[in-house]
């Protein structure tokens, strides 16, 4: 079990990809993927409820730094020098808490036992990444325009142009290393989603306040529509007036009688 703690309001996720499969053979040995916010905290966990007889454990870096030493006899912990503040030790079940996550952190985490022989338990390759900023959805045209509206949804180095011609869409995604950039539509709701895998933000904009809805469906009527509509108006404005002057001349015989 990965659990991450959060140091900010930002909530923070976890990605976690198993590399490989726990094997007697190669000493329960697996690499993990965790992807961590900036400035918050992991704890790594040995990942076994079984560890073999060892007299030694120890965690360390790819740097070559112990950053904690367990003594099994004497139940003693050392601390790297420049871990101190930076690090919680769980003697009981000997998970590793890495505190205040920066991206010079980024790299592998491996758990070892020395005894009779030395042995991996599990290593874990730490990204320390940035929380995501907020999209930015903008629309290029408007109800006047004979044009379908255009969309533009933009995260960071990403963007993706989107028409929307008043009909139901397929949404639409792009991936660039762990950004992704999202544009979906709900009913009358366009949606810009932009996420990595610690957070994720989403800009929304309604459709039916900037873009005629229906302006497909009539640009699909036919030709003739508009001069049915015009026929309709002036036999509806001869009928009133035919109406008027049949009531004024009722008006002036009831007033010779």
């Amino acid at each position: 079990m990965i659990t991450v703690h959060e140091n900010s309001k930002q909530t923070a996720t976890v990605c976690i990809l198993i590399k490989g499969l726990f094997s007697l053979s190669s000493g329960f040995s697996a690499e993990i993927s965790v992807f961590v916010q900036t400035g918050d905290s992991v704890q790594l966990d040995i990942q076994t409820q079984q560890l073999p007889d060892f007299d030694l454990l120890s965690w360390s870096n790819d740097n070559s730094e112990n950053i904690v030493k367990y003594l099994h006899n004497s139940k003693e912990v050392k601390l790297h020098s420049s871990y101190k503040d930076r690090v919680d030790f769980n003697n009981k079940n000997f998970s590793l808490t890495l505190k205040n996550m920066q991206k010079t952190d980024s790299r592998l985490y491996t758990a070892r036992t020395s005894g009779e022989s030395d042995k991996n338990i599990v290593t874990y390759r730490v990204s320390v990444i940035d929380a995501v900023e907020a999209p930015v959805l903008t629309v290029n045209s408007n109800s006047s325009s004979p044009d379908p509206c255009n969309f533009t949804c933009i995260g960071s180095n990403i963007t993706i142009n989107f028409i929307y011609n008043g009909s139901s869409c397929s949404p639409e995604e792009v991936t660039s290393d762990h950004y992704t950039l999202r544009l979906s539509c709900i009913g009358v709701s366009i949606m810009c989603n932009y996420s990595n895998p610690v957070s994720w933000k989403i800009d929304t904009k309604k459709v039916n306040k900037i873009c005629t809805v229906n302006k497909g469906k009539l640009e699909a009527a036919p030709a003739f529509l508009p001069w049915v509509i015009v026929i309709c108006l002036i036999a509806l404005a001869s009928a009133v007036i035919g109406f008027c002057i049949y009531k004024r001349k009722k008006g002036r015989e009831h007033l010779i009688l």
